[in-house]
Parts: C-alpha cells; structure tokens; sequence
C-alpha cells in the first residue's frame, strides 16, 4: 500500500512575495508533496510582483490535523495575515502539536503576533529583528535557521537552502 504524501499549507493574501510563495510550492509539489495554499476567501491573490496565486482552501476550512507542516511567505501579505484571527488559531496549533512551521522574510510577523517565538532560535529579513527580539526570540543572521520545529530564512536569494532545510525536516518523519 502506497503511502499517502505529506501535505504542506501555505498561507497567502495580497501582496505576497511572488518568489517566496511561488518557489516553495513548486520545490515541494516536486518532492512529492500535496501543498494546500490557504486564504481569506477561495480566489486569485497578487504578488508584490504581479503573479498570481489560486487559494485551495479558506481559513475557517483548515483542519491542522490534516496537515504535516506550514510554510508562511513574506512580502507584505503577512502584516495583513496577522490581523486575522483564524491564521493565528492555526499557527498557534502548528506549534501545540510540534509540527513544522517554517517561515520566510516578514512573515515571521505572524508566529510573532501568535506569541510562539519565545526562546526560539530564528531570522528574518533584519527590518523585523527588533520585533521578533521583543518577541523572545533569538534572532540570527543565517541563511536558514532550525530550531526545534522551525525553519526560518531571510529573504528570497535563501530560498534553495529554506526549501533544502523543509524538505530534510520532512524526510525525517
């Protein structure tokens, strides 16, 4: 019997950084993963670079259960994410049940706004250093940072060695 693949939820809204969302969806469905995009509403989102992105899923639809990990792009999009409840619920059980949340950029602005950095080893892009420092995070300048059940990066020139980073946390089971 085939086993069933990892499925991966990525969050997105407006303004997202294209190569952020865009990269990591494609490196992981080439990996064999099912990668379900998540937004507000079931519609088309626009990148801070004009690509657009299909939502599979809205928010109050999403079971944590279901899914092995969350991978959170930047840009602008996670500002707006962070002021809606339901995206911090599910962040906030990623992190109850232990599961892989790794994040890109400013996107740590929501696990921030989720209050689940404490003591967390992680970067960012260094605009946000002082929140996530505020936050009770270690914050490192690293390409890729893993800590726990975190992987976090700082902006797109990182992305092969955060998708690197995903893809061994997940072959390990």
């Amino acid at each position: 019997m085939k086993a069933k693949p990892q499925k991966i939820l990525l969050f997105v809204a407006d303004e997202y950084e294209d190569l952020e969302l865009q990269y990591p969806k494609y490196r992981l469905r080439e990996a064999g993963k099912k990668v379900v995009v998540a937004g507000e509403k079931k519609e088309s989102y626009k990148g801070k670079h004009g690509y657009p992105c299909l939502a599979d899923a809205i928010f109050k639809e999403v079971k944590v259960e279901d899914f092995d990990a969350l991978v959170i792009p930047g840009g602008y999009a996670p500002d707006k994410l962070r002021k809606i409840p339901k995206v911090l619920e599910i962040t906030k059980k990623f992190a109850n049940q232990k599961k892989l949340i790794a994040f890109i950029c400013h996107a740590g602005w929501i696990p921030i706004s989720a209050k689940i950095l404490k003591g967390i080893r992680c970067t960012s892009y260094i605009s946000i250093k002082e929140d996530i420092l505020n936050a009770g995070g270690k914050w490192v300048d690293k390409s890729v940072v893993i800590d726990r059940h975190f992987i976090s990066s700082r902006f797109p020139e990182d992305l092969p060695d955060f998708c690197s980073a995903i893809l061994h946390y997940l072959s390990q089971g």
